[in-house]
């Protein structure tokens, strides 16, 4: 791992960012970086808290776990970001302050019920397979307001807005499109949740694209910690 790398990468990041942001006329703090560190190691993100970061994602458990521990001392805010299987729920909602990639009422009432008390609601996304990938999770937009119903009825969590990982493409035309029947879908949603107001969309690849529709979080990885050590 080189500190001077992830240094430079951030900075990097962050004038994208800012770029992007300008250019569709918002302002750049509405936009907050998403560290997608899965696969990098604890003193990745470390050195990626001294540059200013603190919100880092993660999509295995028991890997998430272990640099929790080792990364006690720091402020951290950690996103659950991968697909959830149904037996690791009480560690998720024990150890994560949000979570991106509900895509089951089974999941949200098992998530809801195993929230401690003496924490604050759990902030969900609900995850919508936007571009229908068979090889992806997440619900369709027709499926979108019953399960968007359930969770608002659920006491532990707080719906904050919805998470997609659309089809790759290197077309900014076709990227935006995709982005933004989520953010159309996101403007029903108000309908049911108004407190609704986060845009999970957008990774190293296309996040000008994903900016310029709306997104209020960037989900980055080799963008800051380069290549993944598998």
């Amino acid at each position: 791992m080189d500190e001077r790398l992830i240094s430079a990468n951030i900075a990097k990041l962050l004038e994208r960012v800012r770029l992007a942001a300008e250019k569709s006329q918002r302002p750049p703090g509405d936009i907050r970086v998403l560290a997608v560190s899965k696969n990098h190691p604890a003193q990745a993100i470390r050195a990626a808290h001294g540059c200013g970061l603190d919100q880092f994602g993660e999509s295995y458990l028991q890997e998430a776990l272990a640099k929790m521990d080792q990364l006690g001392d720091l402020p951290l805010t950690w996103h659950f970001i991968g697909p959830i299987q149904a037996n690791k729920t009480r560690p998720i909602a024990e150890h994560f302050a949000w979570v991106h990639s509900v895509d089951r009422g089974k999941i949200a009432r098992r998530l809801s019920e195993q929230r401690p008390q003496g924490l604050p609601p759990l902030q969900v996304c609900l995850q919508v397979n936007i571009s229908g990938e068979q090889s992806k999770s997440g619900i369709s937009l027709d499926e979108l307001p019953r399960l968007a119903q359930e969770v608002i009825g659920l006491p532990r969590l707080q719906l904050r807005g919805l998470m997609t990982i659309p089809a790759p493409s290197t077309d900014p035309v076709q990227q935006k499109a995709a982005f933004a029947r989520l953010r159309l879908a996101l403007d029903r949603l108000r309908e049911l949740a108004p407190a609704a107001d986060t845009l999970s969309m957008g990774m190293s690849d296309d996040l000008e694209a994903a900016i310029a529709e709306g997104s209020t979080v960037v989900r980055i990885g080799s963008g800051i910690f380069g290549s993944r050590n598998r």
